[in-house]
């Protein structure tokens, strides 16, 4: 075991609860990256691990990804659910996505799905976020004057996109956003099945269910989807393992859509509480690029991902012993001092943006490309519509330690 830098501090990271409460968790990470920006945590329930929260180490952790590997604890989950899934791992059951794997395995099952997320094919699907875009900003006018964003929009618009490109038929979207809702909310009381390792695990299991049929379907019927490109993956002359090819669907129907959500409706969160960068971006228009990758960094859907060291190295000095795991901290890599001017000023013009949103290295972010232009398509035709708006009540936000957002942001408005 290394030598332990304990700061107490850095416990705020396995509290689900602390991203409920921004300025909690941000004066925690602000604190770490100035005194221990390297710490060792050990918290009940949780095996330990080092949180590293500067941008800069979190960088060089990412690009070697050799030393630093996914496997066995691809995220922060508790020490049951960890056995538990390795367990199922181990007799052929539970959930190994992309952030799961390593190279080479990675890198194969990476490629099934990149083709459908490449400038060329975002060009052909741009039409039809647009036109859904406005479907749903119509539908806030229909809504209006108040409404919970969240609930009517934000976590609708971005379902409705990335299980339209699996093909997946209207009447199961429901069904897709309350089992995503329950996979990423399991910390949080309103959207748990349940609280132990066994209830959440059932929650994979009923995805299973339902991707198993769509696969076999796929397969007799192939069709025009991404749905059929996963199905009929072909690695070494056959097809994708039963886990390997759920669990790509899991992935893509459940993050495809959460993070979006998550980054649109804190978006619009931070353009009402910065009412002049609201003015500023509906006033200049040409900004809307760099707004997004500013409510992208300001939002961070994706809160963290583990990192195995897979050799004796050490982190900003800080020694760390082969099979020692770190919590690489986005939310505080995109605050950090040293990279952002200002970085706690929400700026929808602010160039450069080098947030860690998307990751970096071989595993950045499938879908980015995606995530950009749907939250770009949904602001560029809210904008020009928009007369007011102001919050109707509190802004909430789901208890999570790896993907969220916000859970409720009632709104108050009038639009064109």
């Amino acid at each position: 075991m290394s030598t332990p830098i304990i700061d107490d501090a850095a416990r705020v990271l396995a509290d689900p609860k602390a991203y409920t409460d921004e300025a909690r968790l941000h004066a925690a990470l602000s604190h770490l990256r100035k005194n221990a920006p390297v710490s060792y945590v050990d918290v009940p329930d949780y095996r330990p691990f080092w949180a590293v929260t500067k941008h800069a180490d979190i960088m060089a952790i990412e690009r070697d990804n050799e030393l630093w590997i996914n496997a066995p604890r691809p995220l922060l989950t508790t020490a049951a659910t960890d056995d538990l899934s390795q367990a199922n791992l181990a007799a052929g059951g539970g959930l190994r996505t992309l952030i799961h794997m390593d190279d080479p395995l990675h890198r194969d099952i990476r490629k099934i799905g990149a083709d459908w997320f490449r400038p060329k094919a975002m060009r052909a699907l741009k039409t039809r976020v647009d036109e859904l875009a406005k479907i749903y900003v119509d539908k806030m006018v229909g809504a209006g004057p108040e409404c919970d964003f969240v609930e009517e929009v934000a976590a609708n618009f971005p379902l409705y996109v990335i299980l339209s490109l699996l093909g997946l038929p209207e009447s199961d979207f429901g069904r897709m956003r309350k089992l995503t809702q329950e996979m990423f909310g399991g910390d949080d009381d309103e959207f748990t099945r349940g609280k132990s390792p066994q209830e959440l695990h059932e929650v994979i299991t009923d995805f299973f269910r339902y991707f198993t049929a769509l696969t076999a379907e796929r397969r007799k019927n192939p069709t025009e989807d991404l749905a059929s490109a996963i199905a009929n993956a072909r690695i070494d002359g056959g097809y994708l393992n039963d886990i390997d090819c759920l669990s790509y669907y899991v992935i893509v129907a459940s993050a495809g859509h959460d993070t979006t959500s998550a980054a649109i409706s804190g978006g619009l969160l931070a353009l009402i509480e910065s009412p002049d960068q609201l003015v500023r971006l509906r006033e200049q228009p040409e900004l809307m690029g760099t707004a997004v990758e500013e409510m992208i960094r300001w939002t961070t859907p994706v809160k963290e991902f583990m990192r195995t060291a897979t050799a004796d190295t050490e982190v900003r000095g800080i020694p760390i012993k082969a099979g020692e795991s770190a919590l690489l901290s986005y939310v505080s890599a995109n605050r950090d001092e040293e990279v952002f001017d200002d970085p706690f000023r929400f700026d929808v013009g602010r160039d450069p943006n080098k947030h860690l949103s998307f990751g970096y290295g071989v595993h950045f972010c499938l879908g980015a490309a995606l995530a950009r232009m749907e939250i770009n398509s949904f602001f560029t035709e809210l904008m020009p519509r928009l007369a007011s708006i102001e919050l109707a009540g509190n802004a909430e936000f789901v208890a999570t330690t790896f993907v969220g957002g916000l859970k409720h942001l009632p709104i108050r408005y009038s639009l064109r």
